[in-house]
């Protein structure tokens, strides 16, 4: 459920700041942020078939179509908000069109709309509420179980596309859907940093790698299974997680101050790669960075000034070659809690510096 008093604060400042009248939503993450619902009928659609907007002092609308309007109204609003729907017929304007033709000036939007100024929805939403944070525990604890049921089951001759459809299947009964899943054995993970399933078999061990949405918010994880691994599978699992469990001591140590930068953390972690003997491994692959209503919010690079909020998730995943660390953590007042945790999958103790960190093994299978 979201906390709409809270959602109108923020939105409250941002008009106040801005000197806007309004702001409008069409982007499914946005839309999902400021009501808690799903305005997509195409899930590859960048911009959803709705935009919420908020025209200040309390005042809430959505414009649609004709053919959305009802079931909108009826299931994707929150129940406890007064909400009008406007709505065009669908063959009358454009969702823009539409928008433009209602909003007061000046305003914003994070779509296209002619007349009002773009906005990046990112720093309205990259602090959690407790709303949000109560939904990404239990939607972390159901994404871990989801994908660790299936890793359970894996067998050496299965093929990367069978463990695809799996992992999807297992997700989708939570009422849970995956923007990515990628799945590499043996002979591909090696290789490629991404793997998109094959029909290759698993081989000597496997990487499922997932990030999964529902009500918005996003959970990335990853975890390995070996049947009859390389020996060096190993060591640079044990590397990948040090890396990882520096991202985020420094995380914490950013996210306590009011300069602290995604390239304070990206420093920290070439730092450990170095220290791990693989300096310039990530170069290979995008380290990640903060998550939430985005599968990343920003992605951290060496000179990015984006902000390390308090109070806000993250999720780090470095590599190396064929090994993998990853899961999505909340980052608070000093702490760090793991929420694609399920309580029931192996896990090695990684200290650095004092801070202790519970990371997954690899299962043996």
């Amino acid at each position: 459920m979201v906390d709409i008093d809270e959602r109108e604060e923020r939105l409250e400042r941002f008009l106040a700041e801005e000197g806007y009248e309004a702001v409008w939503f069409a982007r499914p993450n946005a839309f999902a942020w400021l009501t808690g619902g799903d305005n997509r009928v195409d899930a590859s659609a960048d911009v959803g078939d709705a935009a919420a907007g908020y025209l200040g002092d309390g005042e809430w609308t959505v414009v649609t179509n004709n053919i959305e309007a009802e079931r909108i109204a009826a299931e994707e609003l929150p129940a406890e908000l007064s909400m009008s729907v406007a709505a065009d017929d669908w063959y009358g304007a454009s969702l823009s069109d539409s928008v433009a033709a209602r909003s007061p000036a000046p305003a914003a939007a994070d779509f296209d709309v002619p007349g009002l100024d773009s906005v990046d929805p990112t720093r309205l939403r990259l602090r959690l509420g407790d709303d949000d944070l109560a939904a990404y525990r239990d939607l972390g604890r159901e994404v871990a179980l989801a994908v660790e049921t299936v890793c359970r089951e894996l067998q050496p001759g299965d093929t990367e596309h069978e463990v695809a459809a799996g992992l999807r299947i297992s997700l989708a009964g939570r009422n849970i859907d995956a923007p990515v899943v990628l799945v590499g054995g043996s002979e591909r993970a090696p290789e490629y940093r991404h793997p998109t399933p094959t029909d290759a078999a698993l081989g000597e061990y496997a990487l499922v790698i997932v990030t999964a949405r529902r009500g918005g918010l996003h959970a990335s994880c990853t975890r390995t299974v070996a049947f009859d691994p390389p020996e060096w599978l190993e060591e640079r699992h044990r590397a990948a997680q040090r890396v990882e469990a520096r991202a985020l001591a420094a995380t914490r140590e950013a996210a306590g101050r009011d300069d602290g930068t995604a390239g304070d953390v990206f420093a920290a972690i070439r730092e450990a790669y170095a220290e791990e003997g693989y300096d310039g491994e990530w170069r290979e692959h995008h380290q990640g960075g903060a998550t939430g209503y985005a599968g990343r919010e920003w992605f951290a690079t060496p000179d990015s000034d984006a902000p390390v909020a308090n109070e806000a998730a993250y999720a780090w995943n470095p590599t190396v070659r064929g090994a993998k660390s990853e899961d999505t953590a909340y980052v608070a007042d000093g702490t760090v809690e793991v929420l694609t945790d399920s309580g029931r999958w192996p896990t090695d103790t990684v200290d650095v510096d004092g801070f202790a960190l519970q990371r997954p093994a690899i299962l043996r299978g």
